[in-house]
């Protein structure tokens, strides 16, 4: 398969590819197109979101024998699933330790069960289907090279210990990485996420499922029974909704927006000269260092290098995320080819743990799955596990621990106090914002916030000359959203809302596109 991504000349960063492309987007295998929903439709069951917790869902579900209708309001797998490092693991970062501190043992395990069993059901599908992904088991380590956090990751070794979770304490790994300690959790599994969950998308449709692509879905209207409102005004009748989108389409008054935050990372896919010894890395301290490999069809791997976490919309000119990127892969390795480059997006709770189960006590009909802080390989798995049970009325032992209506620490409260105070100060700052520069200052391909007519607005002009207007105050709630040059989209720093250039959603919780001037 050739690589694709890289232009001939680079306009912009050394040895960058000019344009974001996903390694998964670029290798998967044929998925087609679906319809846009054009007339009112009926379901048991409407599954909003086509990534790995919407397909998984739809699929569990239509294998029940329900009758299950899923709306997507771009393309299917083409979100954060698209764009993920793909690391089947339980191993979310140094989280155990801190999970029994926080929420006690028996939380610790559970939370530890169910991405155990995310990672079996995944395994046994591919299984079950015989599905050609890419899936291989390697073991997972967080390492640290800072003296301060080697004390957090000898307690995560014994957080392991207490949990009977399989795994060590090292100080050396197979990655040739400056090192002061690491911990490894066993056997954990990478794959490609597309081309699993194609199909899981076969099957959905051999078992009756329809998907609608290019369907927005805006809002639940209760009447006796639920009916999912899309953008155009059609209606999809129902017993269940079920929304795994990032911010949920629809809040029913859960307040979602102000319980989580946005974080954007960014990844670079890597030819090297090296030969990789295997395994999954992640770093404890920030900024973070992801590494895993992705076998190529020459026979060669592609390394995949992740890192540089930050709230959407805030920090630094974004391209330069990918820079930091490039000279720690120079640093490590001996390259051959950047040949591509992409960045991905994921909500955090407060307590690190997702929300899953019911959207609130008042609506038992509506179930959303979100907040997978970047784990959503397992995490996205394990919620269409359990939504699934809730709907057929099985028992789950992880229901509790995930439900939304689920009762917060002090810390927690705190944090999120914490996180919404952010928001005011960038709704204050943005408005408050002296723009100086002009639409005409812009050069090709340049985006950047400028005035007119004493107003600010954001304006890009693209590699022909063409100049794109928008209004910089996000629809969702008033916000003025920021210049992202990595990607070229207009960001929100305060709820995380994506827009194009030309002010289309891009990534929500808004819904409606930017006011073009």
């Amino acid at each position: 398969m050739p690589l694709r991504g890289v232009p001939t000349t680079m306009s912009y960063h050394k040895d960058l590819p000019q344009f974001p492309e996903s390694y998964w987007t670029a290798s998967q295998h044929e998925k087609g197109k679906f319809p846009k929903l054009e007339s009112d439709e009926a379901a048991d069951v409407v599954v909003v979101g086509g990534g790995i917790s919407g397909i998984t869902t739809a699929y569990l579900l239509s294998q029940e024998g329900l009758r299950v209708v899923l709306l997507e309001a771009g393309e299917i797998l083409n979100g954060t699933t698209a764009h993920t490092t793909a690391k089947i693991t339980a191993q979310h970062d140094l989280i155990f330790d801190e999970l029994i501190r926080t929420e006690g043992k028996e939380k610790a395990s559970l939370y530890y069960g169910a991405a155990k069993d995310a990672m079996d059901f995944i395994r046994g599908t591919i299984g079950k289907h015989e599905i050609d992904c890419g899936y291989t088991e390697q073991d997972a380590y967080v390492y640290t090279h800072h003296a301060d956090y080697v004390v957090k990751v000898e307690n995560e070794a014994k957080a392991y210990q207490e949990l009977g979770i399989p795994g060590a304490y090292l100080d050396k790994i197979p990655l040739n990485l400056p090192l002061f300690g690491a911990v490894r959790m066993d056997a954990q599994a990478q794959f490609h996420p597309l081309n699993y969950l194609l199909k899981l998308v076969r099957e959905f449709l051999k078992a009756g499922g329809k998907i609608y692509e290019q369907t927005t879905a805006v809002d639940v209207e209760h009447v006796d029974t639920p009916k999912v409102m899309t953008s155009d005004g059609h209606r999809v009748g129902c017993k269940y909704v079920v929304s795994c989108t990032h911010f949920p389409f629809y809040d029913g008054q859960g307040f979602y927006f102000a319980r989580m935050h946005a974080d954007r990372s960014y990844v670079l896919g890597l030819q090297v000269e090296d030969e990789y010894p295997g395994g999954m890395y992640l770093s404890a301290e920030d900024p973070k260092r992801s590494v895993r490999y992705a076998p190529l069809e020459d026979g060669n791997k592609l390394i995949i290098l992740g890192g540089q976490s930050h709230k959407t919309g805030q920090g630094i000119c974004t391209i330069n995320h990918y820079d930091e990127l490039r000279k720690f892969a120079e640093n490590q390795f001996k390259i051959k080819e950047i040949s591509y480059r992409w960045s991905a997006q994921d909500l955090v709770t407060g307590d690190k743990i997702p929300f899953i189960g019911r959207i609130t006590a008042s609506h038992p009909d509506v179930f959303v799955a979100t907040g997978f802080r970047k784990w959503g390989m397992t995490n996205g798995t394990a919620a269409a596990l359990i939504i699934r049970d809730l709907i057929m009325e099985k028992d789950n032992p992880y229901a509790k621990l995930f439900t939304p209506s689920r009762s917060l620490s002090w810390k927690t409260v705190g944090k999120l106090i914490s996180d919404n105070a952010d928001v005011a100060k960038h709704l204050i700052s943005g408005k408050l914002e002296y723009v100086k520069k002009r639409p005409e200052q812009l050069e090709k391909d340049e985006g950047s916030v400028v005035q007119i007519q004493g107003r600010r607005a954001g304006g890009y002009r693209d590699k022909d000359g063409q100049l794109f207007l928008v209004d910089t105050t996000c629809t969702h709630m008033g916000c003025e959203v920021e210049w992202n040059n990595g990607e070229r989209t207009w960001d929100c720093p305060c709820h995380g809302s994506r827009f194009s250039i030309t002010g289309e959603v891009v990534e929500g919780p808004a819904e409606k596109p930017l006011v073009r001037l």
